[in-house]
């Protein structure tokens, strides 16, 4: 699996485009972002049971394991565009008050039941309304195909951002597989190659190989 497949495959886990993706392809920094915003040690903790409750650990490593909170941080930090990052930090709050409302308490106190009660009901939010965001964005593009749209700030203004889960949730994907545990306990992995072969036999439920580039 290479780096361009694994960001198709979480568009197609999380109804959306991998939000910053344009900057993993190149390998840059955006030249357009904001300064980087401090991420404190409890906010990385956080990050962590909520990456944790989305890839828990089973036989294999969970996203805690493979430090994936502190590389959410990174790539805020890196690939997302000022108004992206402000929707994280925003995030972060708004998922810990969903969990008050919910189970009457935060999130770093509550069971992985409601955890992944609360996800559930958040992803459910979340789907919903990247749909209603794709159908706006569309309904504009055609609006400005047949003129009546011209202005690009325009254009921006009547559009949603992006959604905090959706982030939350890419985020924790792209990290577990693109860590060493994630590559070599979640995914199928050969530290030395062996001879080469051109077809192998796939079973269903059987892990994916690594080797992301």
């Amino acid at each position: 699996m290479n780096r361009r497949e694994l960001l198709k495959m979480i568009a197609a886990a999380t109804g959306g485009a991998m939000i910053g993706g344009e900057l993993l392809l190149s390998g840059c920094k955006s030249e357009t972002k904001s300064a980087p915003v401090a991420f404190t040690a409890e906010n990385i903790a956080f990050l962590d049971e909520v990456a944790e409750t989305i890839l828990p650990q089973t036989n294999t490593a969970g996203a805690k394991a493979a430090g994936v909170g502190r590389f959410m941080t990174v790539m805020v930090n890196d690939c997302y565009t000022k108004d992206d990052q402000e929707i994280f930090h925003k995030g972060l709050t708004t998922l810990d008050d969903a969990c008050n409302k919910m189970h009457g308490h935060g999130f770093m106190k509550a069971t992985p039941e409601q955890r992944k009660a609360l996800l559930v009901s958040v992803d459910k939010e979340t789907n919903d309304y990247i749909k209603k965001k794709a159908d706006l964005e569309n309904q504009q593009k055609e609006k400005q195909k047949q003129g009546q749209e011209k202005s690009t700030d325009d254009f921006k203004k009547q559009t949603m951002p992006n959604h905090y889960f959706q982030q939350l949730k890419q985020l924790a994907i792209f990290g577990y597989f693109t860590s060493e545990k994630g590559r070599t306990e979640g995914l199928r992995y050969t530290p030395v190659p062996g001879k080469f072969q051109g077809v192998i036999d796939y079973k269903k439920g059987e892990k994916a190989f690594a080797g992301l580039t």
